[in-house]
Protein backbone atom coordinates (compact mmCIF):
# COMPACT_ATOMS: atom_id res chain seq x y z
CA UNK A 1 0.00 0.00 0.00
CA UNK A 2 1.56 3.20 -1.13
CA UNK A 3 1.41 6.51 1.40
CA UNK A 4 -0.27 9.48 0.74
CA UNK A 5 0.86 12.60 2.09
CA UNK A 6 -1.16 16.15 1.51
CA UNK A 7 0.94 19.17 1.91
CA UNK A 8 -1.22 22.21 2.79
CA UNK A 9 0.51 25.52 1.61
CA UNK A 10 1.78 27.89 3.70
CA UNK A 11 0.90 31.60 4.19
CA UNK A 12 4.04 32.39 2.33
CA UNK A 13 4.79 30.53 -0.80
CA UNK A 14 7.11 30.63 -3.11
CA UNK A 15 6.42 31.29 -7.10
CA UNK A 16 7.10 27.60 -7.54
CA UNK A 17 4.25 26.92 -5.56
CA UNK A 18 2.15 29.86 -6.03
CA UNK A 19 2.24 28.98 -10.00
CA UNK A 20 0.77 25.27 -8.75
CA UNK A 21 -1.37 26.47 -6.63
CA UNK A 22 -3.05 29.05 -8.23
CA UNK A 23 -2.61 28.27 -11.82
CA UNK A 24 -0.96 32.17 -12.69
CA UNK A 25 1.97 32.47 -15.00
CA UNK A 26 5.58 33.09 -14.59
CA UNK A 27 4.61 36.75 -16.52
CA UNK A 28 1.24 37.21 -14.93
CA UNK A 29 3.01 37.27 -11.54
CA UNK A 30 6.02 39.33 -12.91
CA UNK A 31 2.99 42.23 -13.98
CA UNK A 32 0.87 41.62 -11.16
CA UNK A 33 4.44 42.48 -8.92
CA UNK A 34 5.13 45.81 -10.71
CA UNK A 35 1.53 46.90 -11.03
CA UNK A 36 -1.04 45.68 -8.68
CA UNK A 37 0.47 44.16 -5.86
CA UNK A 38 2.06 45.80 -2.87
CA UNK A 39 5.34 44.63 -1.46
CA UNK A 40 4.85 43.50 1.81
CA UNK A 41 1.17 43.08 1.31
CA UNK A 42 0.82 40.25 -1.49
CA UNK A 43 4.86 39.70 -1.52
CA UNK A 44 7.86 39.95 0.08
CA UNK A 45 12.10 40.04 -0.91
CA UNK A 46 13.60 37.54 1.10
CA UNK A 47 17.25 36.54 1.86
CA UNK A 48 19.18 34.09 3.55
CA UNK A 49 20.74 37.14 5.51
CA UNK A 50 17.51 38.33 6.67
CA UNK A 51 18.62 41.56 4.32
CA UNK A 52 16.99 41.30 1.13
CA UNK A 53 17.66 43.38 -1.97
CA UNK A 54 15.32 44.26 -4.57
CA UNK A 55 17.39 41.37 -6.65
CA UNK A 56 16.02 38.86 -3.62
CA UNK A 57 13.65 36.34 -4.18
CA UNK A 58 10.25 36.61 -3.28
CA UNK A 59 7.47 34.95 -1.13
CA UNK A 60 3.95 35.73 -2.25
CA UNK A 61 1.19 35.65 0.21
CA UNK A 62 -1.28 33.39 -1.06
CA UNK A 63 -4.34 34.81 0.81
CA UNK A 64 -3.64 37.80 -0.32
CA UNK A 65 -3.43 36.82 -3.75
CA UNK A 66 -6.20 35.12 -3.63
CA UNK A 67 -8.58 38.44 -2.33
CA UNK A 68 -6.71 39.97 -5.18
CA UNK A 69 -8.13 37.24 -7.81
CA UNK A 70 -11.89 37.72 -6.55
CA UNK A 71 -11.78 41.33 -6.50
CA UNK A 72 -11.52 40.80 -10.45
CA UNK A 73 -15.17 38.77 -10.65
CA UNK A 74 -16.97 41.72 -10.93
CA UNK A 75 -14.61 42.80 -13.88
CA UNK A 76 -15.19 40.11 -16.10
CA UNK A 77 -15.65 40.76 -19.85
CA UNK A 78 -19.67 41.00 -20.09
CA UNK A 79 -20.23 41.33 -16.06
CA UNK A 80 -23.45 42.93 -14.77
CA UNK A 81 -22.81 46.52 -13.43
CA UNK A 82 -19.02 46.13 -15.17
CA UNK A 83 -17.48 49.82 -15.64
CA UNK A 84 -17.04 50.80 -18.64
CA UNK A 85 -13.29 52.21 -19.92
Amino acid sequence: MSELIQLVPNKWVTEEKLIQVTGLREGTIRRARKTSWMQGRQYLHVSPEGEPKPTSECMYNLSEINVWIERQASNQPGAVGRKKA
